[in-house]
């Protein structure tokens, strides 16, 4: 099994592309879990091993847009790469917009869908890498007193002590303290590392 025992969620309406292409997959040593619908990937949200799905574009009920949408909405951050036909083009085009990053045109060569597999994972495994690191920052914010997060964001609007210490009315001395604490607190090297992190977990929850 590759990828560190990652599965390969496989999304498709028609029995028997299912079954040809979890047997490429299998044979190539992926871990293969199959799905006939849209809804029943998303009726099994709640034990989707890591790895990454491979989703027809066109399929009755949620097709693939769709599907991939709602993963998204539920915080599911598995890459998705979909199947199209050759008419379905711009929808492929649409998904890559829409964070997919492959796509992959029926009737496929065995070697060009493995090679989109194999790509996906390794992108999963690097996003598992940044949102660890992302939920481990975020752990570290949560455990800011009120103050320090006052003083935190006075440094995040580029305010000097002076003006940090104005707005809260409190000594410029006792904003260095503070400010100490927060980079500590944060593992932060210096205060562009100190905004670097914040912004990026701020940024990834919409804030």
């Amino acid at each position: 099994m590759t990828a560190n025992n990652a599965v390969v969620h496989l999304v498709d309406d028609d029995e028997s592309v299912r079954h040809s292409v979890a047997f490429l997959l299998a044979t190539a040593g992926f871990a293969v879990r199959v799905h006939e619908s849209g809804l029943a990937l998303l009726d099994a949200i709640d034990t989707l091993q890591p790895g990454c799905v491979i989703s027809d574009v066109r399929m009755p009920g949620i097709d693939g847009l769709e599907l991939q949408r709602r993963l998204k909405a539920a915080g599911v951050r598995l890459p998705v790469v979909v199947m199209t036909g050759h008419a379905d083009v711009q929808l492929a085009v649409q998904a890559m917009k829409d964070g997919a990053i492959d796509f992959i045109e029926k009737p496929f060569d065995d070697e060009a869908m493995l090679a989109a597999v194999r790509t996906a994972l390794k992108e999963g495994k690097a996003g598992e890498g940044r949102q660890a690191e992302m939920d481990a920052t975020a752990a570290r914010l949560a455990s800011l007193s009120g103050r320090e997060r006052q003083v935190l964001d006075g440094l995040l609007a580029g305010h000097p002590n002076k003006t940090i210490a104005y707005d809260l009315e409190i000594s410029a001395r006792t904003v260095e303290v503070h400010r100490a604490n927060v980079m500590k607190k944060m593992s932060a090297s210096s205060l562009s590392d100190l905004v670097r992190m914040v912004l990026r977990v701020d940024g990834a929850s919409g804030r």
